[in-house]
């Protein structure tokens, strides 16, 4: 699920600190409950503007056994609601469209990009992992992780292995984790570039329910997920470290969105249909991230770079940088910065034009179309008694779509059909 809005930050804070500081610190003080255990807890809100809002509370355990084993277990809780872009494009006339279970329409207005505004889920995530110490130069981890939302499921384990070398100062490590992806659309899946059947075409609710059923697959599909992963971790002074990734990502299975749309328009720009996308069933992803890290006059500085690319010729590139500066022992500051630049995928279109020749792979999903993001943060800690920390994190977001070179025809020429998106992050941590 993309998480996707715009509300009062000084409430969400509030409501954030209510919500975790007060119950987590009255929680501290059982000592034997907590005996062992390194807490952090988080929450967070998220909310793009006019759209998608989610709340995300995260709970992360630590405890180590002897020197040689530490076991970790993090618990996630999303909701979200608000309003999800679905792929058609704006008109100068009102649009119908049909909800994704047929039961029910929604209306999109002159000039508006079309959203459907009953986007809304709950997930809960578990993930445990066990990491064991096997000689001073060898460290094992293993891991299992498991989320459910209403209509997808998700389970993976993973495991690793990592030899240090050097005197410690050199560090290689290999990863694998396996994902199971159970998704069971609202309506069952589209048939794929079907036309969506309108209720107010048809005469009657049967035949309106027949032809829906026609735009309607099986019930639920699957996608499996393999990631390996290749790093080195070198150590270069007593000031600065530096890392080096490679990784590969096989997908297979269903991978096209079940309630994302392309709109069919005439050579006026004029919609004439609705079309659900299709994506290929196969997606192999390569990714390069290096990392610097160290200490400048007391601060601390990381800065990274990641180059993405799969086989959907999506190319990306991420600039991440971060600045923490120490006011006193007990307070610090962070400054973050990240800039994000992706190229579309090969069956990306903004649109189909009417009396074409329906490709065999469509999407019209702006995730996966050309665009830049610029992510601009701030971060304030204060370490308190007994080595507990309190953080607080606001961020502000924003993406810039852009067209991928696509000539737009009649009316489309006079409307927004990429629209900026910009989103603001706040988060409140506590760790004990």
């Amino acid at each position: 699920m993309q998480l996707t809005h715009k509300k009062n930050i000084a409430q969400a804070l509030a409501i954030a600190s209510c919500g975790l500081v007060n119950p987590v610190a009255e929680a501290a003080t059982d000592d034997r409950f907590f005996s062992g255990w390194d807490i952090d807890a988080a929450l967070m809100y998220y909310g793009e503007q006019d759209r998608v809002q989610a709340i995300e509370a995260i709970g992360d355990f630590q405890k180590q056994y002897d020197d040689e084993s530490q076991l970790n277990l993090k618990v996630v809780f999303d909701s979200l609601t608000g309003a999800s872009a679905s792929g058609a494009v704006a008109q100068s006339q009102h649009q119908t469209f049909t909800r994704p279970s047929g039961d029910g329409q929604y209306i999109v207005g002159a000039g508006d990009t079309p959203l459907d505004d009953s986007f809304k889920d709950t997930r809960l995530q578990l993930s445990a992992n066990w990491i064991e110490q096997l000689s001073l130069e060898w460290q094992s981890n293993i891991g299992v992780y498991g989320s459910r939302e209403f209509d997808y499921t998700s389970l993976g384990v993973n495991g690793g292995i990592e030899r240090s070398l050097n005197k410690d100062n050199t560090t290689l490590a290999i990863s694998a984790a396996y994902t199971y992806d159970l998704l069971e659309p609202v309506g069952a899946k589209p048939v794929p570039l079907s036309a969506m059947a309108i209720r107010q075409d048809f005469i009657s609710e049967q035949a309106f329910r027949q032809a829906f059923n026609l735009t309607r697959g099986d019930d639920s599909d699957d996608k499996q997920t393999l990631d390996l992963i290749l790093g080195l971790t070198q150590i270069i002074n007593a000031n600065w470290l530096m890392q080096f990734n490679y990784g590969l990502s096989s997908v297979a299975g269903y991978l096209t969105d079940p309630y994302k749309i392309l709109s069919v328009v005439d050579n006026s720009g004029t919609s004439q249909q609705y079309r659900y996308e299709h994506r290929p069933d196969s997606r192999l992803k390569h990714s390069l991230f290096a990392l610097a890290k160290g200490v400048v006059a007391g601060d601390i500085v990381d800065i990274s770079y990641r180059y993405n690319s799969d086989d959907w010729d999506i190319n990306s590139h991420t600039f991440d940088g971060h600045y923490r500066h120490y006011f006193s022992d007990d307070f610090y500051g962070q400054l973050h910065l990240r800039y994000y630049l992706q190229s579309a995928a090969e069956f990306y279109q903004p649109f189909l034009l009417m009396g074409s020749i329906l490709p065999e792979y469509a999407s019209a999903d702006y995730r996966i179309g050309e665009m830049t993001t610029y992510t601009f943060g701030i971060k304030f800690g204060h370490k308190l008694k007994g080595d507990h920390e309190l953080s607080y994190r606001l961020e502000w977001y924003q993406q810039t779509p852009k067209n991928n070179g696509t000539a737009l025809v009649g009316q489309l020429q006079q409307h927004e059909l990429f629209p900026s998106l910009t989103a603001v992050i706040a988060q409140v941590s506590y760790s004990f």
